[in-house]
């Protein structure tokens, strides 16, 4: 197999080909077919279209159906920030990166084809497999970000973390329209309503991310230490590799600052990125409109804009800096939560979904670049460092996922969950204007 240098313009392109892989499953899963998928299935309305009842059982208890996803969704990114680091440390060691890339991949797109059998009389198996899927997905991004020093110079690292996240976006909106047209045309493919081309789309889903797959396997590196066991040792070395981790944040100032200012503005960034389909499934008014069509209207608004966003971003962050550009960011993040606060009409909602995927592409690539730089250049422990990154990630998902779905219970209305987010922002624009103080990215 050919093995391509750091720097090597063939690797960083493969690199950020998983992004057009495993990008199916935001879109698809996350933010478009499945919530309407979901809350078709969960919610109970009259001859004129309005709520009766949005109440779900399982296990035995009554749960209000947005605050049972939000819920799941939380347990979800609790299991893969727990496992994830031990994973890195071990990878690090053992120098098999790539396998357990692999592995995580293979599970989520997996579960996703699992997601075909999703029903109310199937509920168990159904969140299992919503479950496994977002482990999948994100267990395999905790390998694929750390793969970024690896692979890319400090200069180059900006554009091509952006060139990944535009692929994504572009390639989940191929594969989005792809199911759109089945879904809303499902007569003229043979389909007596629209309910099994939206099953089969979670096939595609499947079939997309594992098959694109491979051309990223093909050419990522295999690791520094490749040909070592996994035993008992290496899981306590895993253990060890964490600690080290650790004690290297305390000493090192700008990365434990940033990492702080990250772990509070992405809880908000990432719950509203995977809330917002279900927000405009309860709160809007459409009217006249097909909300099915809306609400895939509005997110594929938000793909596109996202590649403008995450590519402007970078010539930002190279002309001002990677810091003041993520505090100019986040900024516009709390405008628009209060700005959503109001938002009743589908026009208003379509206004809200541009303004979230200009802010959306830009968060995403620069925040994982930023943190890449701000790593030891001497540093072979990438995986271990990333665990930090993307644990830090998760575990905001969880706190935010459950205090969104406990807002909205409490309340009644997701949108004091939408408001109720700002907090998080502004504390995270504290947090990033501390390190901008000691940091010269």
């Amino acid at each position: 197999m050919e093995v391509l240098e750091k720097g090597n313009k063939k690797l960083l392109n493969a690199w950020a080909f998983y992004d057009w892989a495993n990008s199916v499953y935001p879109l698809v899963i996350s933010s478009a077919v499945f919530p309407i998928f979901y809350g078709a299935l969960t919610i109970i309305k009259d001859a004129e279209g309005n709520k009766i009842n949005d109440t779900v059982s399982f296990l035995g208890y009554n749960f209000n159906n947005d605050s049972l996803i939000s819920y799941v969704t939380a347990l979800s990114f609790l299991i893969v920030s727990i496992i994830s680091p031990i994973l890195s440390g071990i990878s690090d060691y053992v120098g098999n990166k790539e396998n357990f890339m692999k592995f995580f991949c293979y599970l989520g797109s997996l579960s996703c084809i699992g997601l075909y059998w999703f029903s109310l009389d199937n509920l168990f198996f159904g969140l299992l497999c919503y479950l496994l899927a977002l482990v999948g997905f994100w267990g395999s991004l905790v390998f694929y970000n750390s793969y970024l020093p690896d692979i890319a110079y400090p200069e180059q690292q900006d554009k091509i973390s952006a060139k990944g996240f535009s692929l994504g976006y572009i390639g989940g909106v191929v594969l989005l329209v792809i199911n759109l047209i089945m879904i809303l045309y499902y007569d003229t493919f043979g389909f007596k309503d629209s309910g099994e081309p939206t099953r089969i789309s979670f096939i595609m889903v499947g079939i997309w991310w594992m098959g694109f797959a491979q051309y990223t396997f093909k050419y990522l590196p295999k690791g520094t230490h490749e040909g070592q066991k996994v035993t008992r040792s290496v899981i306590v070395h895993g253990y060890k590799e964490l600690k080290k981790i650790w004690t290297a944040l305390k000493t090192n100032k700008i990365l434990k600052s940033y990492l702080s200012a990250f772990f509070v503005y992405s809880m908000a960034v990432q719950t509203i990125m995977i809330a917002a389909t279900y927000f405009g499934v309860e709160e809007l008014d459409w009217g006249d409109q097909d909300s099915t069509i809306g609400l895939i209207i509005s997110i594929l608004l938000i793909q596109l804009i996202a590649v403008v966003g995450a590519n402007y971003t970078a010539k930002m962050s190279e002309k001002y800096g990677n810091i003041k550009t993520l505090l100019v960011i986040v900024f516009l993040w709390i405008a628009i939560c209060a700005y959503a606060y109001f938002v009743v009409s589908p026009i208003q909602f379509y206004v809200t979904a541009a303004c979230v995927g200009l802010v959306m592409g830009g968060v995403q690539a620069l925040s994982r670049s930023t943190y890449s730089k701000l790593i030891p250049e001497d540093s072979e422990d990438t995986a271990s460092y990333f665990s930090f990154y993307d644990v830090s990630e998760k575990i905001g998902i969880v706190i935010g996922m459950f205090l969104y779905g406990f807002v909205a219970e409490l309340t009644g209305s997701m949108r004091y969950s939408i408001l109720f987010l700002i907090t998080f922002f502004v504390v995270g624009a504290i947090l990033l204007f501390r390190t901008k103080k000691i940091s010269q990215i």
